[in-house]
């Protein structure tokens, strides 16, 4: 990933409209922002998940996860599990390792992708 074209800012989350995204249970809310040209382009999220919350789908897109508040369970498809607590973050690469959330109280990440 080439960081390019990005001016400095700084980004107020709070002011940011949530979009929903139910999962196969719960909700995750997305606070989004895109960042350099259309080609190259960044996709960074602050999201929280539901309690209850898991996915609908497994991902394979590639992503770099910080957990903030809660704790979230990721399971890969050759059946690994790992969980995130605040401070604690994983990294994947586009379609490397499929992978599938679920968070039984809750969870904020910050995400890029």
């Amino acid at each position: 990933m080439q960081m390019q074209n990005i001016p400095f800012g700084v980004t107020d989350w709070s002011t940011i409209e949530p979009t929903e995204h139910k999962g196969e249970t719960g909700v995750a809310l997305w606070r989004t922002c895109f960042f350099g040209p259309d080609d190259n382009r960044m996709r960074v999220r602050m999201v929280e998940y539901s309690a209850g919350y898991r996915a609908d789908h497994w991902c394979s897109k590639g992503h770099i996860l910080l957990c903030l508040e809660g704790e979230l369970e990721t399971t890969l498809e050759d059946g690994r599990v790992f969980t995130l607590t605040p401070g604690t973050s994983y990294q994947v690469a586009d379609n490397a390792e499929a992978h599938q959330s679920y968070t039984e109280r809750g969870a904020k990440l910050f995400i890029v992708d």
